[in-house]
């Protein structure tokens, strides 16, 4: 536990560091003084000054901030004031964050691709290397034999009636090949093998209710897997709109999409099985939080990147500077909201995940 728990502070630190120093960055080159930019947050352990702005490491060891003059509307004479520039360099530096959290994971999937990232092995990846080849569990049908079992999304399948299989296609025939029957499996879950046995008896047509693919560690030659990672970056950030865009839709009508919000301990949680795959899924992981991440920070809503870009908008439209007074207040608001609804997704968090919590501090503790 106590290693998930070092993976999980190093991860974040890296993606919530990598936000920061965009807005950092991008404040300087347009002329905005950082009044401070700090590593983790306060209290503070040590800093030094250089340019006017204080450079500070800090004891809570989780990413990092900067406080950039005039961020909140004060002094608006100062031509080093954020208050005081152009629309669309306040709109660059608000978006910058995002950007940077999209650039990293970019970084880490073609790193990854260069070191071999779990991918569907098909067409695309012949003439590659293909390593740790395996028929994976992509899918798991509602009310379905295998939902009834436990499979779950991300198994691998190590033998079926104690035959092993090199591809998805040859399961699915052996499946319907040999019906009325009951089968029995082995499942690798996070490197822990599993059995388990699926009646199918009674069956007109043997059905286990899962979508299969095989699946390898790809590893493509440096040029192409820039490619590869800005492919897959675009496909990842295209799949993260579509479930925030179920997740609000079905807050509105009222039917949720069947997706599970993960908090801090979900994602220490996840953390901690990435880490027993390997560097490579932790490298995938780290991509797709950064990009969660970008995806969340870019949404209007008041205390977020996004929040404070509608109010640029809004500043631009109306050609006078907003009213702070008022601005702060449902920004303040808006930051509330988003502390009590991370309270309420990290209750279930800990809910969910109570039985594997408890056994990783017993065995911390040694009970």
């Amino acid at each position: 536990m106590f290693l998930t728990i070092i993976t999980f502070i190093i991860i974040l630190t890296i993606i919530v560091f990598a936000h920061e120093l965009g807005h950092f960055w991008t404040a300087r080159k347009l002329g905005v003084t950082v009044e401070e930019f700090g590593f983790g947050f306060p209290p503070r352990l040590w800093s030094f000054i250089k340019k006017k702005t204080v450079y500070s490491i800090n004891w809570i060891p989780l990413g990092g901030f900067v406080r950039i003059k005039g961020e909140s509307g004060e002094d608006r004479d100062a031509e080093d004031s954020f208050a005081s520039k152009a629309a669309w360099k306040k709109a660059a530096i608000l978006s910058a964050g995002v950007i940077m959290n999209v650039v990293l994971a970019f970084i880490a999937l073609s790193i990854g691709f260069m070191m071999g990232l779990p991918t569907v092995v098909d067409q695309e990846t012949a003439g590659v290397s293909v390593s740790d080849r395996a028929v994976q569990i992509v899918s798991v049908e509602e009310g379905s034999v295998a939902q009834s079992i436990g499979l779950e999304m991300g198994d691998r399948i190590v033998s079926i009636d104690q035959q092993v299989f090199s591809s998805d296609q040859q399961i699915i025939e052996y499946i319907q090949n040999d019906q009325d029957r009951i089968l029995s499996l082995v499942v690798n879950r996070f490197g822990e093998d599993l059995s388990l046995e699926a009646d199918l008896t009674g069956q007109e047509q043997s059905i286990l209710g899962v979508y299969l693919a095989t699946t390898g560690l790809v590893k493509y030659p440096w040029y192409r897997a820039i490619w590869e990672g800005l492919r897959a970056t675009g496909y990842v950030l295209v799949q993260i709109v579509m479930a925030f865009y179920l997740i609000i839709k079905g807050l509105f009508v009222g039917v949720g999409p069947g997706l599970q919000v993960a908090g801090p301990v979900g994602v220490a949680v996840l953390t901690g099985q990435m880490a027993q795959l390997g560097f490579a899924y932790l490298l995938q992981f780290t991509a797709l939080l950064s990009l969660n991440l970008a995806i969340i920070n870019i949404l209007p809503f008041p205390a977020l990147d996004g929040g404070r870009l509608v109010f640029v908008l809004i500043e631009k439209i109306r050609r006078k500077p907003n009213n702070t007074n008022i601005e702060a207040m449902i920004h303040n608001t808006g930051f509330i909201l988003l502390l009590f609804l991370m309270f309420v997704v990290t209750y279930k968090d800990i809910a969910r995940n109570s039985v594997r919590i408890m056994g990783a501090l017993k065995g911390l503790i040694g009970l």
